[in-house]
């Protein structure tokens, strides 16, 4: 989850919602704008458990942090965030996600549901012919594409070789090298109508002649088989930078896996020695996964070809490094019950919601009415200018006498000049068009569309008090995000000076720990770590260590060498920081014996070490500065009497 979602999940929720409500119920004015005794409620209510000071989680305590944040959101709109590109385009797209959950036909989409299920359960190989046609291609390049794949068609179905059709025909980029190949796909693996087309082929069989926004396609059919179940492994993982380390990875990975041989638990080399530490804690083991959602096709290919559960394979490489795997389950395919959310919001935010998107419309019309307006083409062809094609036409006021009635929704008129502010504002969007009749009619069908959405939306923050008040938190949550971006964070970045400044008057608060410069040898058997502690005391190498206690092809040793902190979960616990020998101690299943090689006293972290947290106590230092200036600037006057009311009514 990136920081702006992090920041909304815990913003305070409720704003400005009660310009109706009786004046003795107002809290506070900020700017003798009122701040109500319901919106304090609201969030208290909401957010006390997010709090962590105890003071703040009372009335007189949590009062601080509300003003603060109508602070903040007041700034906001006095800066202009409201009007910031950005901002109303990542608010747009929430408000569009938010609005379709109030107007989704769900007959349409149960039956898309469902029908991705079904093709869920199955994986189709396929190959094709792709000749490219974009959809604003003229009618001329659109009926040379057609006449192309047509005429592969036929050969295809006349039984000429396929891979041979793909070299002659197809312009799929690096065909000739793929030779139209696709392996195997699933349900939402591939555009849409490619999809469909697909699973409505027979095996052998060649699909009719299908178009995507990609062109036209043939689809031959080579197999269809039943979809593997997710798994579960655990793996022990050495990372392939052999610059950073003294071991050689390949080497390591091999030492740990003959000691799983010789019987050691997998569970104790993997919190031992594997270097993904988010698993290594766990045993190794990782969340469960299906073909696909790792990204990473060879580890999931071995993972796969393991038959057993229990079972450990040798070591693989893939393109992070070097890895053990072991099985612990196979599970069976999820039932559609447990598939709907998940393939639900893949329906809604995918190629079927266009599909989605006639209905919406339809439901809409119905809603509100509509009624169609006067004929645009012949109009728009003369006024707009073929610089249109390559996105610097320039808009001219279309006179009163001509601005005609487009369409009508509701009780709302849309005028030619609405379509004509609505192709100088989105011109920048348009894609490459061969001619201006095609770009206009497309252009008009998404400015329709667009119009019926937000006269939709409009109308649902006035109807619906639910959603109003849910889209009216994000509008304000997206808004302290910004506020807080621009005159905290990025100055913190930005402002290297200040930031260096700020480490030469604080750095006493940056300090390494005392740190030790350690070989840290571990064996599962405590009379070779006994061994290994009289051959370091005699003054043997590392090397020679190892090879005298490693040997006969067994791994009895395994060796870390680094510099640690004391505290290091690395380090034994009880490890005594004196140079020299350690005692043997007991870490996780494994005996220890340390070779402290040197003590290194505590020291001042450079600036570049600590840089990261100089920076987040950079950006608290300015944060209360700049809290400070908005206190100073914006006159808070609190109604005492409102305040002594919510005291008796919340706190407990």
């Amino acid at each position: 989850m990136n920081t702006r979602n992090l920041l909304l999940l815990f913003l305070f929720i409720g704003y400005f919602n009660g310009n109706a409500q009786n004046k003795k119920n107002i809290l506070l004015t900020i700017n003798s704008n009122p701040v109500y005794s319901s919106d304090f409620t609201k969030v208290f209510n909401k957010n006390l458990d997010l709090v962590v000071e105890e003071s703040q989680k009372n009335v007189a305590g949590y009062l601080d942090l509300f003003i603060d944040y109508k602070l903040k959101i007041t700034e906001a709109y006095a800066q202009g965030l409201d009007k910031n590109q950005q901002y109303i385009k990542e608010f747009k797209k929430y408000e569009d996600q938010l609005a379709k959950k109030y107007i989704y036909d769900k007959r349409i989409v149960s039956k898309l549901v469902e029908e991705a299920y079904d093709r869920s359960l199955e994986e189709i190989n396929a190959e094709h012919i792709l000749v490219l046609s974009n959809l604003n291609d003229s009618p001329n390049d659109t009926l040379k594409a057609y006449n192309k794949i047509k005429e592969a068609h036929i050969k295809a179905l006349k039984g000429e070789n396929f891979t041979s059709l793909v070299i002659e025909y197809s312009e799929e980029p690096g065909a000739k090298k793929s030779k139209g190949k696709l392996g195997y796909f699933t349900a939402f693996q591939m555009v849409y109508p490619f999809e469909n087309t697909a699973y409505n082929t027979n095996v052998g069989e060649i699909s009719e002649i299908t178009r995507t926004s990609f062109g036209y396609h043939i689809i031959k059919i080579n197999d269809r088989r039943k979809k593997k179940p997710k798994i579960n492994v655990s793996h022990i993982m050495i990372f392939s930078n052999n610059d950073k380390k003294a071991e050689d990875p390949e080497e390591r990975i091999n030492e740990l896996y003959a000691m799983i041989m010789q019987g050691e638990p997998f569970e104790n080399i993997a919190k031992q020695f594997s270097e993904d530490k988010n698993t290594g804690v766990k045993g190794g083991q990782l969340k469960t996964f299906g073909p696909g959602d790792l990204k990473a096709p060879k580890f999931e290919n071995a993972a796969y070809s393991i038959k057993n559960e229990g079972e450990i394979i040798a070591p693989i490489q893939s393109a992070f490094g070097w890895h053990i795997i072991r099985l612990n389950e196979k599970f069976s395919i999820p039932s559609f019950e447990e598939q709907k959310d998940d393939i639900e919001k893949k329906v809604k935010g995918g190629a079927r919601a266009l599909i989605v998107t006639q209905a919406i419309n339809n439901k809409i019309i119905k809603k509100y009415g509509f009624k169609e307006g006067e004929s645009y083409i012949s109009y728009f062809n003369n006024y707009v200018n073929d610089s249109i094609l390559s996105r610097k036409w320039t808009y001219s006021s279309i006179p009163l006498t001509e601005n005609q009635i487009l369409f009508t929704i509701g009780d709302h008129d849309v005028t030619y000049t609405d379509y004509a502010e609505y192709l100088r504002d989105n011109q920048k969007t348009i894609k490459k068009y061969a001619n201006k009749e095609s770009l206009l009619i497309d252009m008009y069908v998404r400015f329709k569309n667009e119009t019926l959405k937000n006269y939709f939306k409009e109308r649902l923050e006035v109807e619906n008090k639910e959603y109003a008040t849910i889209i009216n938190d994000y509008r304000n949550g997206l808004l302290v995000y910004d506020v807080m971006n621009k005159n905290i964070w990025q100055i913190a970045k930005i402002d290297s000076t200040g930031l260096k400044n700020y480490y030469e008057k604080t750095k006493n608060n940056y300090n390494w720990k005392k740190r030790l410069d350690v070989d840290i040898y571990s064996s599962s058997d405590e009379i070779t770590t006994k061994q290994v502690q009289t051959l370091l005391m005699r003054g043997e190498e590392s090397a020679t260590i190892k090879k005298q206690i490693n040997s006969d092809g067994k791994i009895n040793i395994i060796t870390v060498s680094d510099v640690f902190e004391i505290d290091q979960s690395e380090l034994p616990e009880g490890l005594i920081p004196v140079k020299g020998v350690s005692d043997i101690k007991l870490n996780d299943g494994f005996y220890v014996v340390v070779n402290i090689k040197e003590v290194i006293e505590p020291t001042l972290k450079e600036f570049d070490e600590v840089r990261g947290t100089v920076i987040s106590d950079f950006q608290t230092e300015i944060e209360k500065k700049w809290m400070q200036s908005l206190r100073d600037k914006y006159e808070v006057k609190i109604n005492n009497k409102s305040l002594k009311k919510l005291k008796k009514k919340l706190d407990n």
